[in-house]
């Protein structure tokens, strides 16, 4: 299989993250975003959408959007709840992260991090979203260990790879000793080094 991403987005680590947690054999083929690798004549016949994540498998069918893949690639495996209602549990997580979490997290992070703005150059809405989603994970993760209970799941795979950077949107992640704890936690099973 070969991955292609940008060792930069939290959307592309999540791949990374389940191959190497689930032992999977795959290839990364690194893409520059920056520098419109992504949109490429060569790329677009693999993704039209010219996005990464991508994966390419074995039998040459390509496969897009992070969560879809590592839903895939996960099937099977302990990161995939065997339980319907708590897999269809770790599926909301997923989709709410993509929807309500990443908009905001991962883009304060961009402007930032990639475009070189300073905080107080954020708009202020997509700062309190961003605030809104954490604040929404703080609650619920102050009840269990993990996004779907006691178990380790694809959730938490999806969810922790912007939250643990959203200190470099400008985001301060001080404020949540929760969200924090699990980091670490999730940051353990999957064998990352802290972030910085």
């Amino acid at each position: 299989m070969k991955s292609y991403g940008d060792s930069n987005s939290g959307n592309c680590l999540k791949v990374k993250w389940v191959c190497d947690r689930l032992a999977l054999p795959y290839s990364w083929i690194e893409i520059d975003t920056l520098k419109g690798g992504s949109r490429t004549p060569e790329f677009l016949k693999l993704n039209g959408w010219g996005q990464v994540p991508t994966v390419e498998l074995d039998d040459g069918r390509t496969l897009a959007q992070s969560n879809a893949i590592i839903r895939y690639l996960a099937r099977g495996s302990d990161l995939v709840p065997v339980d319907p209602y708590r897999a269809a549990q770790m599926d909301a997580w997923m989709f709410w992260e993509q929807n309500t979490h990443e908009p905001y997290v991962a883009v304060c992070r961009f402007h930032i991090v990639y475009l070189g703005k300073a905080v107080a150059e954020l708009d202020p809405n997509l700062v309190k979203r961003g605030y809104a989603a954490l604040d929404h994970l703080e609650r619920h993760l102050a009840g269990t260990r993990f996004l779907v209970g006691e178990a380790f799941s694809l959730a938490d795979v999806s969810l922790v790879a912007y939250t643990r950077v959203a200190h470099e949107g400008g985001l301060d992640l001080d404020r949540y000793p929760v969200i924090r704890r699990w980091i670490a936690d999730v940051e353990r099973v999957l064998g990352l080094p802290p972030a910085r």
